[in-house]
């Protein structure tokens, strides 16, 4: 079979990308690979189809290769084809040399065993040498780019196999002085004397720090690569860390104590990279001075002086790159490397730049951190606590206090700040004015004020209660400022009782010295307002997190007084759920009663039941085996109860339990008639028979008034769709998603509820038709409709596109029940009803080919948007 065309691989290795993994399993993926190398040498095809060729096997080389036998044989078909080049420039060889390089490594056949990987290791040190390899690899300006191709190959081979190019040392130090590449060959350069630094070398002539280091091209009886070196190497190498090690244990080997000799030679080594690392860009700087700063922690008795010239150019950079390797460098070193001077100059930098107002929140962030974590010369805590570095005083510090005006987490990196800042301070600063206790007050407050508008943004209340755990980490042992956090979290809840979920979360996750006194307060809080409340759902929930101590009594008093309010099912089961944890704490006085009460008097037969076990439970456990019986676990210890052992079963059977949907719940269209508004749904049972189903529908926020449930004793699968009208009651006219949660019973018996994928409501979906008007006042009634728009309301224009339809089909298909004057097929006047109060009026005058100008006016300025898209949606259905 000849090679394929360009069309036919286009679409060959789109399929591929979709799904490699369905691909390579079809008849095609065997011969994918073999055909990709086979087409690479075709003639037929242009260098931009083989471009794409080599840039999958670059991605996808494991999957096309995977075993060791297959990428010898792709990786020496590679190397063919880069010899069969013609000398003429061309894309392809850079290409060829990667995909050899990464067809090797991923498929694990590089080794001394490899015929490719000891064709590939010549080629590449000669390219990376500036050698003149022939014709064959283009011209002299185009060896200049492979120079730095084959830098990067081995490099990539030298982190596969540490040590395996340290016999190269000497020879890639000599090409930092000759013209070509500075940028790959010193990275090249310093990642293998890194990895020749990071564990002993052999013992033996010739292969000491020294002779690598002044090895040249050409010394007799050497190679540049060593396949038993880096075996052996790479059996003490630890995977690169992100930080520095500070001793042998985390070196991962005994420090290296050089001869003076070897000492001499390295720092030369160093000093030349460091000398040319300014040609270098920002990003390879770094990773440059990590490799270096690496290697030289590990040497005993090696100051580190050599990188002293570098700090007075560094010290000042712009490049955040940079200014993280000062940083990690000044962690290595500390004073060995930076006087106090220095450490005084980049920690008053870094708090300066932190204040900048037009710095991105990212880079804000990224200084901040390297504040909150900067490192210190002589730090006074012991190692791996959290303080505020020692030089930065109130002077310093004023300019980083945090507010509510802040990003969020620019707010939240300041306030960790702020909070160590006050952790130190002393004493007798705590009540002074714009001490850092004071600003911290004057925050939670600010905080607490926000997230307690009623309404409010949900971010609010989040980033309140991030602060207030922030907080509670960092100061749990200071009093004063948790009996003030706790006091004004009480006056939050009192405010939105709506919050109560975000308590319940604080609760879980501050340490004990702040969640008992907070439960405690909390636990006061929602008794002190019994009787019928708005919040009595979110009370209840809070109270099930809250309930126990020795305010039980108080509780069941709060608890008796709310059951009569108590009267949908969500209610009875939050009520329940607080008796539950009375029961797991021991229960209390008045508690059998109260589930006497509420075994005979809830509506729900399932809250009864739960009711009646509890009861049961209560007259026949003691305290602890309470505990253990309704802990979150059923697979609880063998009990001395029989009663409790027979019941397991049965209460696991009342529980109701959530599954997946069984019903399908979908919009019908819907056609208009006059008030009240009603959405059309259809249901369909899926699999198994459903019983006494109810749907429950809520809507986010404040857009719709509440919904009723809708119930339906019994749906079969496959009967036809059942019909359901849902009453709406649109508080604004504005789209909306429903939230529908199905409860029903399953053919076993059980109870079991489900939550079924959000049903929107679209702006289409409110429009009302007005009443039918006499024959002959249609126009006049328009006319008067139109002018009570104005001056409360708006009017405004817009092209509305027709499509291939024409202005008639499209009004007969969207506005027929709406238009109260036609004049086809050109001229319409359309006016709906927006529920509660609301009117859209439309003119749609002069239709063109290609569409219609619109004018409309309405008496509600949120309409129009909406409308606006609508009315552009049209064209497209």
């Amino acid at each position: 079979m000849g090679p394929l065309s360009r069309e036919a691989w286009a679409q060959r290795l789109g399929a591929f990308r979709a799904s490699p993994s369905a691909f390579l399993a079809g008849a095609e993926g065997e011969d994918l690979g073999r055909d990709l190398l086979s087409d690479l040498r075709s003639e037929k095809l242009s260098e931009q189809t083989k471009v794409s060729l080599l840039t999958l096997s670059l991605e996808y080389s494991d999957k096309l290769w995977s075993d060791a036998p297959a990428a010898e044989a792709a990786a020496t078909s590679l190397l063919d084809t880069l010899a069969l080049l013609p000398s003429k420039p061309s894309a392809l060889r850079r290409l060829l040399l990667l995909a050899a390089t990464t067809v090797l490594v991923s498929g694990g056949a590089l080794g001394p065993t490899s015929g490719a990987s000891c064709r590939l290791l010549p080629l590449l040190l000669g390219l990376a040498s500036g050698r003149d390899m022939g014709r064959s690899f283009g011209t002299t300006s185009e060896q200049r780019h492979l120079q730095a191709t084959a830098c990067e190959c081995l490099g990539e081979l030298e982190r596969c196999k540490p040590g395996l190019l340290a016999g190269s040392l000497g020879m890639l130090r000599s090409l930092l002085g000759q013209m070509g590449p500075i940028q790959p060959v010193s990275l090249l350069l310093a990642l293998v004397l890194h990895n020749t630094l990071a564990v002993p070398s052999r013992p033996g002539p010739g292969t000491g720090l020294q002779g690598l280091l002044v090895a040249g091209v050409s010394s007799t009886g050497s190679c540049p690569w060593d396949w038993s070196l880096a075996e052996e190497w790479g059996a003490h190498l630890l995977p690169q860390a992100r930080s520095w090690p500070t001793s042998e244990e985390e070196h991962g080997s005994p420090l290296l104590e050089p001869s003076p000799e070897e000492a001499r030679e390295l720092k030369a080594a160093v000093a030349q990279l460091l000398d040319t690392s300014y040609l270098l860009t920002p990003v390879a700087q770094a990773q440059l001075l990590w490799l270096l700063g690496w290697a030289l922690r590990g040497l005993r008795g090696q100051p580190p002086v050599v990188f002293k010239p570098q700090l007075v150019r560094l010290l000042g950079t712009a490049q955040l790159t940079l200014l993280h390797s000062v940083l990690a460098l000044k962690a290595a070193f500390g004073e060995a490397l930076f006087t106090a001077q220095d450490e005084a100059l980049l920690l008053r930098r870094l708090t300066l730049v932190a204040q900048h107002p037009a710095l991105p929140s990212p880079t804000c962030l990224f200084y901040l951190h390297c504040i909150l974590s900067f490192p210190e010369n002589c730090p006074l805590g012991s190692e791996g606590e959290e303080a505020a570095p020692l030089l930065l005083g109130p002077q310093l510090s004023r300019g980083l206090m945090p507010s509510v005006l802040h990003d969020p987490m620019v707010l939240l990196a300041r306030l960790h700040l702020l909070c160590l800042l006050c952790a130190d301070a002393e004493e007798e600063e705590e009540e002074q004015v714009h001490s850092p206790q004071w600003y911290l007050q004057e925050l939670l407050a600010g905080l607490q004020q926000r997230a307690a508008l009623d309404g409010g943004p949900q971010a609010l209340a989040t980033l309140c209660f991030q602060a207030s755990y922030l907080v509670a980490s960092c100061l749990a042992g200071q009093p004063a400022v948790c009996t003030s956090l706790i006091h004004g979290l009480a006056q939050l809840y009192r405010a939105r009782p709506s919050l109560a979920p975000h308590f319940v979360d604080l609760l879980d996750q501050v340490n004990p010295e702040l969640r008992e006194p907070l439960r405690a307060v909390l636990q006061q809080e929602v008794i002190a307002r019994p009787g019928k409340s708005e919040s009595l759902c979110w009370h209840l929930r809070l109270l099930a997190k809250v309930a126990e101590g020795d305010a039980q009594r108080a509780t069941i008093s709060f608890l008796q007084a709310a059951a009569v309010h108590c009267t949908d099912w969500g209610l009875q089961q939050a009520l329940l759920r607080v008796c539950c944890s009375l029961l797991r704490t021991g229960g209390g006085d008045g508690l059998a009663g109260l589930l006497q009460v509420l075994a005979r008097q809830l509506e729900d037969a399932d809250g009864r039941d739960h009711a009646r076990l509890y009861y049961i439970l209560f007259s026949h456990l003691s305290s602890s085996k309470l505990g253990m019986a309704l802990g979150p676990s059923l697979a609880a210890p063998a009990l001395a109860s029989s009663l409790v052992a027979e019941n397991q079963g049965f209460a696991s059977a009342l529980m109701v339990q959530e599954t997946p949907a069984p019903i399908q719940l979908s919009v019908e269209p819907q056609k208009a008639k006059g008030p009240p508004l009603v959405l059309r749904l259809q249901v369909e049972a899926l699999e198994v028979p459903v019983y006494s189903l109810e749907l429950r529908f809520r809507v986010a926020g404040q857009l719709y008034g509440p919904l009723e449930a809708v119930h339906i004793p019994c749906l079969r699968p496959g009967q036809p769709a059942h019909p359901l009208f849902l009453p709406l009651q649109p508080r604004r006219p504005a789209p909306a998603r429903l939230h529908v949660q199905a409860l029903y019973t399953t053919p076993a018996g059980l109870t079991c509820h489900a939550h079924l994928p959000p049903l929107s409501v679209k702006f289409a979906d409110l429009f009302l038709p007005f009443p039918q008007l006499p024959k002959g006042s249609e126009l006049c009634f328009f006319d008067d409709r139109w002018n009570s728009c104005l001056p409360k309301g708006v009017e405004s224009r817009m092209w509305c596109p027709l499509g291939p339809q024409g202005l008639e089909a499209l009004v007969s298909q969207h506005l027929e029940p709406f238009v109260v004057v036609a004049q086809p097929p050109t001229t319409y006047l359309i006016a709906v009803q927006l529920p509660p109060d609301s009117m859209l009026l439309l003119r749609l005058e002069k239709a063109q080919a290609d569409g219609v100008p619109v004018a409309l006016r309405t008496d509600n300025w949120a309409v129009l948007p909406l409308a606006g898209d609508f009315l552009r949606s049209l064209a497209a259905h």
